[in-house]
């Protein structure tokens, strides 16, 4: 598939590097792509430009400006994509941007002819895109589309993981649940002084 990332930070350059590794095509959209090229080993465009050609949109910007970040080329942009949200929205202090929601469902009030998937929040990207450096564990999707959530399943058994592994949520509204999750996570990194581990839904 064609991969549009949006965002060229640490979290976009590790999926980048696995999802072409397993065959994808790769483009990075940026705000400023002239600035990025020369820092990154893959195209790099307009986010506009990345957009029209994508099949996927992963949005790996900075979760307190994603809605703002996304939205500015037109919302009618994303009419029909899969839109993969991977992103937090916290502040500088870790509360959450939206205590009564969650960036997955304004990502998708926004785009509302995109289809948006909450997936991949849940663990450092170091453990996301290599799942075998610890034990077994879970990986959780939300989305209103069934379509959409099977295409980044897929993605994400790309990525090393299982298919038994993937926890599928519900819709969207269940985004907030793995949003939430973020304090937890940063709660059990400072306990454990290291972010290489998950959780993994024992039944």
């Amino acid at each position: 598939m064609n991969i549009a990332l949006l965002g060229t930070g640490h979290v976009a350059t590790l999926l980048a590097a696995a999802w072409a590794t397993a065959g994808h095509t790769v483009t990075f959209g940026s705000r400023d792509p002239e600035a990025k090229a020369a820092q990154l080993d893959f195209p790099v465009t307009t986010i506009a430009e990345a957009v029209a050609g994508a099949d996927v949109v992963v949005n790996a910007t900075p979760g307190a400006q994603s809605v703002e970040i996304l939205t500015a080329i037109g919302a009618d942009a994303y009419a029909g994509k899969v839109v993969l949200d991977v992103a937090n929205a916290a502040t500088a202090s870790l509360d959450l941007v939206y205590p009564d929601s969650s960036l997955g469902q304004a990502l998708q009030e926004a785009l509302p002819q995109a289809k948006v998937v909450k997936s991949l929040n849940t663990a450092a990207m170091n453990v996301i895109v290599n799942p075998s450096s610890i034990g077994e564990s879970s990986l959780f999707v939300s989305g209103d589309h069934d379509d959409a959530k099977n295409t980044v399943k897929a993605l994400i058994v790309d990525l090393g993981w299982k298919a038994d592994d993937i926890v599928d949520l519900g819709g969207i509204d269940t985004a907030k649940g793995a949003e939430y999750y973020f304090q937890l996570f940063f709660a059990i990194m400072n306990a454990v002084k290291n972010p290489q581990f998950n959780i993994k839904l024992v039944r």
